[in-house]
């Protein structure tokens, strides 16, 4: 069976899914910092990876990622399996990946994604890295969107979803976490 290729993305309630813990600089700050999803949210975030054999990062949230899940070891194994898995970062600029086991994907980004995804295996999970998914979603490449959505409005930054994409999704599941957050799983509706 080929592959699904999950975004699982942070969002606010107003749709804006960049630097959601404030590591990428945007002046948007931690946002998600003064929530608690409790263990539930642990354990979708877990799951969610346990099903993935690839990780897909745009460039930014790459070198966000690279700087620091390097050096973390928690108990549930989280960043053991992050740091072991077959990972991919999609850049036309970055030439080296230094995280284990990245390589870079350059130029034909959406071929590349297409050859991944016919392969056999689990889930590629896509964390964040709004600008890739919207070079993805146009293209159908997307199977699932997973969305934490935080109880806060930002008024600016990115956006899931770009300007004039419109597609109708179908709700798979939907959870009520800590401090607000909700947990919904979005799949593209069939023809």
């Amino acid at each position: 069976m080929p592959r699904k290729l999950v975004v699982s993305v942070y969002t606010s309630l107003d749709g804006v899914v960049q630097d959601p813990v404030g590591m990428e600089n945007s002046g948007l700050g931690n946002w998600t910092g003064p929530f608690d999803r409790g263990p539930e949210g642990d354990t979708i975030v877990h799951e969610e990876l346990w099903a993935a054999d690839i990780v897909l990062l745009g460039r930014v949230t790459y070198e966000a990622f690279a700087s620091t899940w390097p050096d973390i070891d928690d108990p549930a194994g989280f960043a053991r399996k992050l740091n072991s898995m077959r990972k991919y970062v999609a850049s036309n600029t970055l030439k080296e990946a230094t995280w284990t086991n990245t390589s870079v994907l350059s130029g034909g980004v959406v071929g590349a994604v297409r050859a991944l995804k016919a392969e056999r295996g689990g889930d590629i999970v896509i964390y964040g890295s709004p600008g890739l998914v919207h070079s993805l979603l146009p293209h159908g490449l997307v199977d699932k969107v997973h969305m934490t959505i935080y109880p806060t409005v930002l008024g600016r930054g990115t956006r899931l979803f770009p300007a004039g994409y419109a597609s109708i999704l179908e709700l798979g599941d939907l959870r009520r976490l800590g401090s607000g957050i909700v947990h919904a799983e979005y799949l593209p509706k069939a023809a």
